[in-house]
């Protein structure tokens, strides 16, 4: 299938299961991350899933991308609004509409919000490099062992850890990388980024052996009974995703 990038996990299908246990795609709109990039044949990957795959195509009537919201499978899901209630996703649509939208595209009951951070990075601060569900309350996310207070990703992951916590779920914090291979500031090096597939986790490891140990371990603990692999995704972070952006899952049903 065509496309111009590689990030299925936004511009591909969501998949979701109806009450008698068949299989739809939910379809969020991709639009190239704000009209940021062209997205002329990634615009068109879910829908052409769809055909592919004959199942029906559901349309929620938002524009933004799944990296952008996380669901924890049982009602919750958190997002931050820079990502979706934003003019380039989603123009003249209020907050909460936006989040009736999105409830309704995933099935859940409720979101929790933080702010995010708006025109800093072309995902306007996606959820899944930072946070992810692990299960039912449960949260794992990634944050600097030392914040800076002038660095405005470090200001929003704090102040999205804060709401999680005053909602009462289980935070377990896992540190980023102190020593990388690749150096470059635009370099994302998250953890939190991981995919569950079939009997795994697949985790990035940046050669920082005592933070990747500590994922590791972190993950074993949320997923038992499930290999986790370690892969050097370098390639991924230069281009500015990882494992979790470049995937995008199907339920057996």
């Amino acid at each position: 299938m065509p496309t111009e990038d590689l990030w299925c996990r936004d511009s591909g299908p969501v998949f979701v299961v109806d009450g008698q246990g068949k299989l739809a795609i939910s379809q969020i709109q991709f639009n190239g991350w704000g009209q940021k990039q062209l997205h002329a044949l990634d615009a068109k990957v879910a829908s052409r899933v769809a055909d592919r795959l004959g199942l029906t195509l559901r349309p929620t009537g938002l524009q933004g991308e799944a990296g952008g919201v996380e669901q924890d499978g049982h009602g919750l899901l958190m997002a931050h609004e820079s990502s979706w209630v934003n003019e380039n996703r989603n123009p003249g649509m209020a907050h909460a509409e936006i989040e009736s939208r999105l409830l309704a595209a995933y099935g859940a009951d409720r979101i929790i919000w933080s702010e995010g951070v708006l025109g800093q990075d072309i995902t306007d601060y996606h959820i899944d490099s930072l946070a992810r569900f692990t299960g039912p309350g449960r949260v794992l996310i990634n944050l600097p062992d030392e914040p800076d207070m002038g660095d405005p990703f470090h200001l929003a992951a704090l102040d999205t850890h804060d709401r999680l916590a005053d909602e009462g779920l289980q935070i377990d914090v896992i540190p980023e990388p102190f020593e990388r291979r690749v150096h470059d500031p635009e370099f994302v090096a998250s953890y939190a980024n991981y995919y569950v597939c079939n009997g795994a986790v697949l985790i990035a490891e940046f050669g920082d052996s005592e933070t990747d140990k500590i994922a590791r371990n972190a993950l074993g603990r949320h997923y038992p009974g499930r290999e986790v692999v370690s892969l050097n995704v370098d390639t991924l972070g230069e281009l500015g995703g990882g494992i979790h952006c470049a995937t995008q899952q199907m339920p057996a049903v």
